[in-house]
């Protein structure tokens, strides 16, 4: 309470007013700090380091990065791939949100499930499975006597085509959003549009997306920050070809060594994230200027019946799936059978030595799945657990210190990975007071992930509080009970199924996360997706399929496990379930 007062002496305005709920103020408190030093000291670290040099404040780096042509040439090379890609990702994700969200279309769970898949595949794997789909050495063009001569340039080696992989990554953050709009469409407010006379096209046009806009607009500016910030698909098409994005061409730099190295990328770091905020911020600026409200009962989606064009459509879409995820991922279990890349593949000559090689003989393989399901694992529980009461505060007791944090906790993952991950190193490889590095260890890769993540867990459960009466707590407050008891007796159990689907996301994208633990591994503590991007760039192509195949398996399995729990698990556990 001392504590509380002074900083309320300190900061006037900024902690709520004392209306008797001083245990909220007192656990406020508490968490401000690890959500500032896990969140905020980074940045400001970052932004620290761009403009001091030999420990005098000077523009030197900004000078030096700003007028060198490689900078500009990666940043055109960024905002091109990535704006394409969004595109891409806005055709695809949108077309499916519509069809499977508004139409009579059957199998609605399969769809969604497999349209998931490729959200949770690491960007590298995706690059991998579609390098060996295409090209004079696929496996399974060869295979089948498709392949094209020797010789010939390998398509996805270019911008275009690291735009198309970037938007078949990312269609699933368009899908979500924008379904998680439409069925929240009333069924009444279109069966009025079209007593009205709007049919076909008109009502598509004026009635239905002007109302799903903010999901539409909101879908599109994350896929242009994540595609912003992705550095698997890349690193992997874009360095072969010698094409630099922001963050390949920051982590060449940091390769590189050099005294000036940190100061340098600080400021590349700089530059991509005033990129991603400018992003965010017009995305805001868009959702700001419309007021679309519904009336009706929410949870009657509309359903379309197709008629004879049904099984058209369900045929469309169930071929473009085969196309993104099927196909590409048969090449790559192809290229993980074949004797050494190159090779033709037969009956006689498959083997599987390359999964006997990197589960039994290296143990790199092992150690990696075991740094990421820990990695994974820990952030998930520790997020859980943080989130849970910093929700609670921010929801019930809301001032101008929880709407801060409510922004601030935005910046780690509105910023690329990449960027996220020099900031920790900067802050972390000699931390003041106590004299202790934690550069090259899991621990700073668990730091970055609790950052990145942090917003993926509170979300879900800040939306849970809100959607809970208050009515609640208080009859439970008049009857005595404290704070500790009301969270733990009557909200946290309310409030656990929309934990567990943060949980949930953030254990399945830390488990494959490669953008921030790129530029944090060290020996021994290799993440997967650190693993596979280096057997492919240092030539072991066809162990790097190996591991990606397992990867993929293991992905898929964990989602199945879960979605054949979703019956049995509250609702809204299972992020992608109807």
């Amino acid at each position: 309470m001392q504590a509380t007062g002074r900083l309320r002496g300190v900061l006037p305005g900024i902690i709520a007013k004392p209306n008797g709920n001083r245990s909220s103020d007192r656990l406020l408190i508490w968490l401000v700090v690890p959500v500032f030093i896990i969140s905020i000291l980074p940045i400001l670290r970052l932004g620290f380091e761009g403009v001091m040099v030999g420990g005098v404040p000077s523009f030197d780096y900004f000078h030096d990065v700003l007028g060198n042509s490689s900078t500009w040439r990666a940043t055109v090379n960024s905002l091109y791939t990535a704006g394409l890609g969004t595109i891409i990702s806005l055709l695809i994700g949108g077309s499916f949100a519509f069809l499977v969200a508004l139409t009579d279309i059957r199998a609605k769970a399969a769809l969604v499930f497999c349209f998931m898949i490729p959200m949770m595949i690491p960007p590298q794997i995706t690059a991998l499975s579609w390098v060996q789909l295409t090209g004079p050495s696929s496996a399974l063009l060869n295979a089948i006597g498709m392949a094209p001569p020797l010789g010939s340039p390998q398509p996805l080696y270019s911008a275009e085509g690291i735009a198309l992989l970037l938007g078949i990554q990312h269609a699933s953050i368009v899908f979500l959003t924008l379904r998680a709009n439409l069925r929240m469409l009333p069924r009444e407010q279109i069966e009025a549009a079209r007593l009205a006379g709007a049919r076909g096209g008109r009502l598509w046009w004026q009635i239905i997306l002007p109302l799903t806009s903010p999901g539409l607009i909101a879908g599109t500016a994350m896929a242009f920050v994540t595609a912003l910030g992705n550095f698997g698909i890349p690193a992997m098409l874009g360095i072969p070809a010698g094409y630099q994005t922001l963050p390949t061409l920051i982590y060449q730099k940091l390769a590189g060594f050099g005294p000036s190295v940190l100061g340098e990328v600080s400021v590349l770091a700089m530059l991509i994230g005033a990129i991603a905020i400018c992003g965010v911020a017009l995305h805001h600026r868009l959702l700001s200027k419309r007021d679309y409200r519904l009336m009706g009962m929410v949870g009657r989606p509309l359903d379309v019946k197709l008629g004879a064009r049904r099984g058209l459509v369900e045929m469309a879409l169930w071929t473009v799936l085969v196309a993104i995820l099927v196909i590409p991922l048969l090449a790559l279990f192809t290229t993980a059978l074949v004797p050494a890349f190159g090779v033709k593949l037969t009956f006689a000559n498959a083997t599987f030595e390359a999964f006997h090689e990197v589960m039994f003989v290296q143990p790199s393989t092992i150690r990696a799945f075991q740094n990421s399901f820990v990695l994974s694992v820990g952030a998930a529980v520790t997020l859980v657990v943080m989130c849970l009461p910093l929700a609670y505060v921010m929801v019930r007791r809301p001032s101008n210190l929880t709407k801060l944090i409510n922004l601030l906790v935005e910046v780690p993952y509105a910023l690329p990975g990449v960027v996220l991950a020099i900031a920790c190193i900067l802050l972390f490889i000699r931390i003041p007071l106590i004299d202790v590095s934690l550069y090259g260890t899991l621990a700073i890769i668990f730091v970055a992930y609790l950052a990145r993540f942090l917003v993926i867990a509170l979300r879900p459960v800040m939306n849970s509080f809100t959607q809970l009466d208050p009515a609640l707590e208080e009859a439970a407050q008049a009857c005595g009970a404290g704070l500790s008891r009301r969270l733990r007796d009557i909200l946290l159990p309310l409030a656990a199924p929309s934990a567990a689907a943060g949980a949930l996301l953030v254990f399945l994208t830390a488990f494959n996360e490669l953008t921030v633990s790129a530029l944090l591994w060290s020996a021994g503590n290799e993440t997967l997706g650190v693993l596979i991007f280096n057997l492919d760039d240092s030539g072991d192509t066809v162990l790097a399929s190996a591991v990606a195949v397992l990867v993929v398996l293991v992905v898929i399995a964990l989602m199945s496990c879960f979605q054949l729990a979703a019956r049995r698990l509250p609702k809204g556990v299972v992020p992608w379930q109807t």
